[in-house]
């Protein structure tokens, strides 16, 4: 049950991927046990190949995938000259990956840059992805969070074609509060019925010699409410009141430093989506928030906007216009 409904959140309930039983998910715990299981399934499986990560990504992916074995390199994404979408180094990086490498994909919410795709440049992604016979990962942490549950599905949907093969890992800590619950899946879509009964004795065999037996309670947590029409309708609604309160604090954050620091152009941060904004802010600017303002956050400049508040954002923003 649980893995249909993991299923059904990411593809829809009718995709032919949930319809064919083509399809293996296994519960994790959490997002980043989804990743670990996803990373030692690929050093069994795909011997010699690399798994190639966006530049920048979350801090962890380098750690987990080295950690099971895999050799990690690096595809363009970011352009720091304005802090958005590198589409061109992108679409350039994809286009020389090695067949049979993995790459792994952010589905939306990029973190750390809050930076994601059009849904005109998911489908270039997936044709190259198609073209050069690669393999992705989806990390799928923050469905919800960007512009809706459908929404921040298209990306990784328009991977998801007729004979494609991919990996998902996604997380219900953050949509659906269960930071400490760790309820995550791993979903691996294969070419046919068959396989995927394979694919998941494979995945049992790694899980029984890591954590054995992820925790039940969160997972029926979330079966539960996937499961009902009511308790469902009623997730949807408090979810977006989520991503709107995020939303909100992006505008407010973007607005105070305008004000504060004047002839600079912040406007870029309400492009962004997700819980993160790349602030642009250098180490020693950072730096500089800590040991003089005690404001803390990552050195790479990532701002954790869920933090912000309408009583802290002022002050937030006076900091940060002190040191730009």
């Amino acid at each position: 049950e649980f893995g249909d409904a993991a299923r059904g959140l990411l593809f829809g309930t009718d995709h032919e991927i949930n319809t064919s039983g083509r399809a293996a998910t296994i519960q994790a715990p959490g997002g980043t046990g989804a990743l670990r299981v996803a990373a030692e399934f690929l050093a069994t499986g795909f011997p010699g190949a690399r798994i190639w990560c966006s530049r920048p990504t979350w801090a962890n992916h380098p750690n987990i995938f080295r950690a099971a074995g895999l050799e990690v390199a690096e595809y363009g994404y970011y352009d720091e000259s304005t802090r958005g979408l590198d589409a061109d180094a992108l679409f350039d990086s994809l286009s020389q990956i090695p067949a049979g490498d993995v790459v792994c994909l952010h589905a939306c919410c990029h973190n750390p840059t809050g930076v994601d795709p059009s849904a005109e440049q998911w489908q270039q992604v997936g044709d190259l992805i198609a073209e050069r016979g690669l393999l992705p990962l989806v990390d799928f942490a923050y469905q919800g969070f960007g512009n809706g549950l459908d929404d921040d599905a298209a990306g990784l949907r328009a991977l998801a074609r007729p004979g494609s093969r991919l990996l998902v890992a996604s997380s219900f800590s953050k949509n659906f509060g269960l930071y400490r619950e760790r309820v995550g899946a791993l979903s691996v879509v294969t070419g046919s019925p068959e396989t995927a009964a394979v694919v998941l004795s494979r995945l049992k065999r790694t899980i029984r010699c890591n954590y054995s037996n992820p925790p039940a309670h969160g997972a029926g947590i979330v079966t539960t409410i996937l499961g009902d029409e009511q308790l469902r309708a009623g997730w949807v609604t408090e979810l977006s009141e989520m991503r709107t309160r995020i939303n909100d604090m992006r505008q407010a954050l973007a607005h105070g430093l305008a004000e504060a620091a004047p002839g600079q152009d912040f406007s870029v941060i309400t492009r962004q989506r997700g819980m993160f904004s790349f602030s642009g802010l250098t180490p020693e600017q950072v730096d500089r928030l800590k040991d003089e303002f005690g404001v803390y956050m990552v050195r790479n400049g990532r701002i954790n906007v869920a933090g912000i508040t309408n009583d802290n954002v002022a002050r937030l923003c006076e900091s940060i216009a002190a040191v730009v």
